[in-house]
């Protein structure tokens, strides 16, 4: 696994399987947040970098989906260190196997009824800041795919809802999205947040992604203004 400093306050982990799954670590002053868990061989790799972080401590785990690629490493983890887990109120019934996911033809138990619980929300239905990541609701690629924006370091850790080549923004794995073009509606964020930069789990870092929105969108026949 191979650890790289993105920005002041993250950290990506990476492994291949063979193509790239990335991770993050994200510091605060009361510690250290986990966004998505990967496959389960990163497990050890994972808290072996927690650990090198101590006196900060791990404090929760973020999820931007569920998919199997993005929780694999929970249940070491947990043992590990029993923190609280998020993910969108939305992705929850699909990833403890209460629903189907879009386009599957099974269901999938990937967490454990009770592990995870929603992010919470404000008056406004409005997803709350955790850790200095505000979450933002990004469906397409699952139901409840959340990316999170790091507003002081202006990096948005997109999970699933693009990957890239070489710099460049590109779809997500298509066999894997459950609706194409709900995740390209999604991909408007980037017109919203104008993030310096973008991390996706399978790719590599995409700076000032909000410029190569257009061409992304021209992709797939679409000038993003509706």
């Amino acid at each position: 696994m191979k650890a790289k400093r993105v920005s002041k306050h993250i950290w990506s982990l990476k492994s291949w399987i063979p193509f790239p799954i990335h991770v993050w670590v994200v510091i605060d002053e009361e510690g250290l947040t986990l966004v998505d868990a990967g496959i389960p061989m990163m497990a050890k790799g994972i808290m072996k970098f927690i650990k090198q972080l101590e006196p900060l401590r791990l404090n929760r785990i973020v999820l931007t989906h569920g998919h199997s690629d993005h929780i694999g490493s929970l249940k070491p983890i947990l043992k590990y260190r029993n923190v609280p887990v998020y993910a969108h109120q939305n992705e929850i019934p699909f990833m403890e196997g209460d629903m189907l996911y879009p386009r599957r033809k099974k269901f999938e138990v990937n967490v454990e009824k009770g592990i995870a619980q929603p992010l919470q929300i404000n008056d406004q239905d409005e997803i709350l800041t955790i850790s200095g990541l505000t979450p933002y609701l990004t469906p397409g690629h699952s139901p409840g795919h959340v990316v999170y924006y790091h507003s002081e370091d202006q990096v948005l850790l997109a999970g699933d809802l693009f990957t890239s080549r070489n710099g460049k923004l590109k779809k997500p794995i298509s066999m894997f999205t459950g609706d194409m073009n709900e995740a390209v509606k999604s991909s408007m964020i980037l017109r919203k947040l104008k993030p310096k930069q973008l991390e996706v789990c399978h790719g590599n870092t995409v700076f000032h992604p909000a410029n190569q929105l257009e061409a992304y969108l021209q992709q797939f026949g679409k000038d993003g203004t509706n």
